[in-house]
């Protein structure tokens, strides 16, 4: 975790590797008395994709975009409790994060390198039969069915929101992958689908890179999301 400061709202760099990059999330304890518009207001000011609102009294944390809350958010949760430990200047800190209707234990501890967090994501609700949408989806990411990899397959994962998992054939179609954001976001909204997270695995290296474009809900392409990395791997 790394931080900066903006007035009451902390930013906290999620889900970074060996110190460096991570997913910027805006942090706010206490935000009593904030409405939605002004939550989504905080999230464009903060210049973030995402933010953590803490009630510390209650252990609740919700989150929101610009376009509105989301049930729930693991880079999210990763920079809210990573930031509680950081506040409580203690070494490592076990608590319960209440959020979207669901409770769950949090672990956060104090590394060389930054602060490591472990949450439950609690379970995943996966389809197995071919996507609603697919073509569609696929069209605006600018690919055809020839790109979806041959040893496996598209499918619909839900930690609480569906999400798009596509799979492909190489890592330079993934890098080189340009969609057509309001056409996607049409689709998604059109299917209920979060976003769309798409993905390739090298046999060799035995390393998955992935890629989340989630624009219906306001966030073009997402620099990190663990919640979809979870959903890959529980689907794998």
């Amino acid at each position: 975790m790394t931080a900066t400061h903006r007035g009451r709202v902390t930013i906290v760099d999620a889900c970074t590797h060996r110190g460096r990059g991570g997913s910027p999330t805006a942090v706010l304890i206490g935000s009593h008395g904030l409405d939605d518009d002004a939550r989504r207001a905080i999230v464009h000011e903060a210049g973030t994709s995402h933010a953590a609102f803490v009630d510390t009294d209650t252990a609740t944390v919700r989150f929101f975009t610009t376009h509105g809350e989301l049930a729930n958010c693991g880079h999210g949760t990763i920079a809210a409790q990573a930031f509680l430990l950081h506040r409580s200047q203690a070494a490592e800190c076990h608590g319960r994060q209440r959020t979207g209707g669901r409770a769950f234990d949090t672990t956060a501890v104090q590394r060389d390198g930054g602060i490591e967090v472990w949450f439950g994501q609690g379970l995943i609700e996966l389809q197995g039969s071919v996507p609603a949408g697919l073509d569609e989806v696929l069209g605006a990411l600018g690919i055809g069915p020839d790109a979806v990899a041959d040893d496996d397959a598209p499918a619909v994962a839900s930690p609480g929101t569906p999400r798009l998992l596509v799979p492909v054939n190489t890592t330079r179609i993934l890098l080189t992958l340009q969609p057509d954001l309001p056409r996607l976001a049409a689709a998604c909204r059109r299917h209920g689908y979060l976003g769309c997270f798409v993905y390739t695995t090298s046999p060799l290296r035995d390393r998955t890179v992935a890629r989340m474009f989630a624009p219906a809900i306001g966030v073009g392409e997402d620099i990190v999301n663990a919640n979809s990395t979870g959903c890959l791997s529980r689907g794998r």
